[in-house]
């Protein structure tokens, strides 16, 4: 006969099963997450519905007196997947800690009393010291049950102590919700150890779930309002750096005097400026980062109009073999005009720009080396550029693709810049 006890009991961990599928779904589908909390929670809550459906299970098995072999199973199932409320607790304190959890002393303390659990848990199915499951079904601990779940208490202690040992490394916000959990958990795994109160087990790591992954979405969607705050602005830059009436100007005029010299080049420029142009205002308008392919084009084009004026002081090489990236619009071409720009700027000597793609394990760098005067911080200034400053693109090189541009002295005079991006491939 199922009592209004057990009715809740069923309630409350469909509910908690049903809570942990849609996790994994917004884990999986939720945008604002960064790339190291959404695989976070998707390990979790995975593994926390498992839980929950393991224990699930139990409940209904527990009415039948001939489901005794599957209880059995279950039960050991249950008792794995319990780890999960223990282990993720301690990746996220050494994460936001700022911890490398390798090398991590907390880290394989953690692991080692864990794998002792493990084996102790393996151990029980062989004897009835730990627990065991009668004919009929009933769930009967045995002597060692509470020497069974001392190494989860155990763990908990030493999450708690890390995380106080840390209170100065994670932020308030999210100390004070794990040291609530852990407080709670602890005391509910040492009752557990001789009553049975799976329930709450369940319920309150579910609840660090759902409060953990509130928070820290909380704080991802932030960063991604400030982020496309961020670019908003930095597209409002560019379109300002961009429009260059001097260059503009120049090329115009330019025009006008190859058409009576040559028309045939003149229509050649005009088509070249025409892309570069057009290239210019889809860039500005991009929200995201565009194929690599793109801005070569749009450096193509612009490399084009200018060497139709220095077409014997200009000379470019494109070793660009590996094109299958992506990287933030107005990026290539502004380093290559800043090579063009300072690179003659002081001589009227041939300049020989090289533009090269590689790929490195697990880094994509592009390389834009000019043999030019050479590298001059006071006059490379933001203050002094009318092109797209160089502190510009580092921080959308930053905040779009993790990648950053390093800028050092070229081996035998000139100028070396360098992007480097994670490779997604």
């Amino acid at each position: 006969m199922i009592g209004l006890l057990d009715l809740i009991g069923f309630a409350l961990g469909g509910a908690i099963v049903i809570t942990m599928a849609l996790g994994i779904v917004l884990s999986v589908f939720m945008p604002a997450l960064d790339r190291w909390s959404k695989r976070y929670f998707i390990v979790m809550f995975s593994l926390m519905f498992l839980c929950s459906v393991s224990i699930f299970l139990a409940l209904v098995f527990w009415y039948d007196p001939s489901m005794a072999t599957a209880s059995k199973v279950i039960y050991f199932l249950e008792d794995l997947f319990i780890v999960t409320p223990i282990f993720m607790p301690t990746i996220f304190i050494l994460h936001y800690s700022g911890e490398k959890i390798k090398n991590n002393i907390l880290f394989w303390l953690v692991t080692v009393i864990l794998g002792v659990y493990f084996v102790t848990n393996i151990v029980a199915q062989f004897t009835d010291v730990f627990y065991f499951v009668t004919p009929d079904n009933q769930f009967i601990r045995g002597p060692m049950w509470a020497f069974l779940l001392f190494p989860l208490a155990v763990c908990m202690v030493l999450n708690t102590t890390g995380l106080y040992y840390r209170i100065k490394k994670i932020p308030k916000k999210y100390f004070v919700a794990l040291l609530i959990y852990l407080l709670y958990m602890t005391t509910v795994i040492l009752v557990h150890m001789f009553y049975s109160v799976e329930l709450p087990v369940v319920l309150g790591m579910s609840l660090f779930a759902i409060v953990s992954f509130v928070m820290i979405l909380t704080d991802n969607m932030e960063n991604h309002l400030k982020k496309e705050h961020q670019i908003a602005h930095q597209r409002a830059e560019i379109m300002v750096l961009q429009m260059r009436p001097h260059f503009i100007f120049n090329t115009m005029m330019g025009i006008y005097y190859l058409c009576d010299q040559d028309a045939k080049k003149a229509k050649q420029v005009t088509l070249d400026f025409t892309s570069y142009l057009r290239k210019n205002f889809a860039a500005i308008a991009s929200e995201e980062p565009v194929p690599f392919s793109d801005e070569l084009e749009h450096t193509r084009a612009y490399l084009a109009v200018e060497q139709a004026q220095f077409e014997d002081t200009l000379f470019v090489n494109f070793d660009t073999p590996y094109r299958t990236f992506r990287i933030p619009p107005l990026t290539l071409q502004p380093i290559v005009e800043n090579a063009v720009k300072h690179g003659m700027s002081k001589s009227n000597d041939p300049i020989h720009i090289s533009v090269i793609t590689k790929q490195t394990g697990k880094s994509v760098e592009i390389i834009v080396e000019d043999d030019g005067v050479g590298f001059d911080p006071a006059r490379n200034s933001d203050d002094n550029d009318p092109h797209i400053a160089l502190n510009n693109i580092k921080e959308r090189l930053e905040m779009m693709c993790k990648g950053k541009l390093t800028i050092s002295q070229r081996e035998g005079g000139g100028t070396s810049m360098k992007i480097t991006l994670p490779n997604e491939n």
